[in-house]
């Protein structure tokens, strides 16, 4: 990458400027084709200090219409409340919309690097941070993004050059930080550590184009020249199936729906007793989660009816309501549908110490979305892979990752369907949707069954709570979120 770079032969201003312009061109009319193709396309700059990011990006950007792109700048540390997030928060937040480009000023790079320069990454957490990178970049570009990655390269000297420049004029000294004096200073040791990242992260789905940037006219060319051809090849992709992966991850056996007995059940008594002395324990815990800034993460699905509402109550009935938050999962919102689909649950993700409890979760991709095709069967084939991903994300991050599968049979479905359309106070309860569900109900068996194989890893497995009875239910479920929290204490 660096160490290696050859610097390429820089045609002649006039035919620099000629070529600008018929990219610019060309880059024009892919703004509207983008949006009409439902592309998003991500741009991020890196590069040394003083080498033209910022103005590369404002050159770029004046060739598209503004309603089809934002500018996100990221070179700022993380503050205090997205440090209490997993690292890839605040940047999987940023993703565009479908259709849109965002340019971004640093992005990941500059985090990972600053860090590990600084000492506050050791080699494992640094693999980690790379494995990350790599595993969300492939997301984002399987599930159709763009991802466009420019490093804008200077040698020490033209950096030199540039610093002292703008060091000499007041109305300029404020753009040189510490941070860009350090990295001349140092220069030798920020390439070695700039060129091992840009290594660990060059990937074919996304590359990285060193950008000579030692004048500025031609890295503008270099950087309209390498976009165009990426909107055109990704365009000419979209119609591509996208490979399925291999399952990589340590997964724990689960039975068949149809093998779980449904014939437990506790008595009133039982029930009060254990009811009691479970929420006590468990607001206990709470407390301790807090103190150790341990995130708790307690994901439900089930059938209609099964009773997650009623076993939900149960659990946040022991908790102190500053530190927990119940997210009802609908439909997605037209803003969450442009977007990666786990982007809306990446924006629910709980700071330490607290709880964060899904009532539906982005298991609807292989469920509900599968059998009602809202999306394609590329798509939630692939998403197996991509949840146990961010789970797994989700867990190296310190968090206690818990699944619900609330149990029922068909007949019991069908009683309590029916006790809700006769009973006025319950008659919101039931849709119309949920007959109709009804009607596929095999077709959802065979659907969460193979979820439960894929997807019960062990750092999150699934946990089927038997829900004929709903107080057994409510009762295994409390005593599943204690025992989990117990082991990661």
């Amino acid at each position: 990458m660096l160490n290696d770079y050859v610097r390429p032969e820089q045609p002649s201003k006039e035919d620099v400027r000629e070529r600008v312009r018929a990219e610019q061109s060309k880059l024009s009319t892919y703004g509207m084709k983008i949006k009409e193709a439902k592309l998003p396309v991500m741009v991020i700059f890196e590069g040394w200090g003083s080498s033209g990011k910022g103005s590369a990006i404002a050159n770029v950007i004046k060739n598209i219409d503004p309603r089809f792109f934002q500018v996100a700048t990221m070179d700022k540390p993380a503050t205090p409340d997205e440090l209490r997030k997993p690292f890839l928060y605040r940047y999987f937040i940023e993703i565009p919309e479908a259709g849109k480009f965002k340019f971004y000023d640093s992005f990941w790079m500059n985090e990972v690097t600053r860090d590990r320069i600084e000492g506050r990454l050791n080699d494992e957490d640094y693999e980690k941070r790379i494995r990350s990178i790599n595993v969300t970049e492939r997301q984002l570009t399987d599930n159709g993004y763009l991802v466009m990655k420019f490093f804008f390269h200077i040698s020490r000297k033209e950096q030199k050059k540039r610093l002292q420049g703008l060091l000499a004029d007041k109305n300029t000294r404020w753009r040189v930080s510490d941070a860009d004096l350090q990295e001349n200073k140092h220069y030798d040791k920020y390439l070695s550590v700039y060129d091992k990242y840009l290594k660990d992260t060059d990937r074919s789905q996304a590359p990285w184009y060193i950008i000579d940037a030692s004048n500025r006219k031609w890295a503008e060319l270099q950087v309209l020249s390498y976009l165009n051809l990426g909107i055109e090849t990704a365009m000419k992709n979209q119609s591509l199936a996208v490979p399925i992966l291999q399952n990589t991850f340590p997964l724990k056996h689960m039975p068949l729906l149809s093998e779980v007995a449904l014939d437990k059940s506790l008595t009133d008594e039982e029930y009060k007793e254990r009811l009691d002395e479970l929420q006590a324990e468990l607001h206990d815990l709470h407390n301790k989660l807090y103190r150790k800034k341990i995130p708790v993460v307690i994901a439900y699905e089930g059938w209609d009816a099964a009773g997650k509402g009623g076993n939900i109550k149960r659990i946040t009935g022991a908790l102190d309501p500053r530190g927990y938050t119940v997210h009802p999962i609908a439909s997605p919102e037209p803003h969450e549908k442009a977007r990666h689909y786990l982007w809306r649950f990446w924006n629910r993700l709980p700071k330490t110490g607290h709880i964060a409890i899904f009532d539906r979760t982005w298991y609807g991709r292989v469920m509900v979305e599968r059998l009602e095709g809202f999306c394609s069967e590329n798509d939630w084939q692939r998403a197996y892979n991509e949840m146990n991903e961010f789970e797994k994300e989700l867990a190296d991050w310190g968090a206690v990752v818990i699944k619900f599968w609330v149990q029922i049979d068909n007949q019991t479905q069908l009683d309590r369907f029916t006790d809700r359309q006769n009973t006025p106070e319950k008659q919101w309860k039931i849709t119309d949707e949920d007959w109709r569900n009804r009607d596929k109900w095999d077709l959802y068996e065979d659907a969460v069954n193979e979820m439960l194989q894929k997807t019960s890893t062990t750092y999150a497995p699934w946990y089927i709570l038997e829900s004929v009875d709903k107080k057994y239910a409510r009762i295994k479920a409390l005593e599943i979120v204690i025992d989990s929290i117990k082991k990661a204490f």
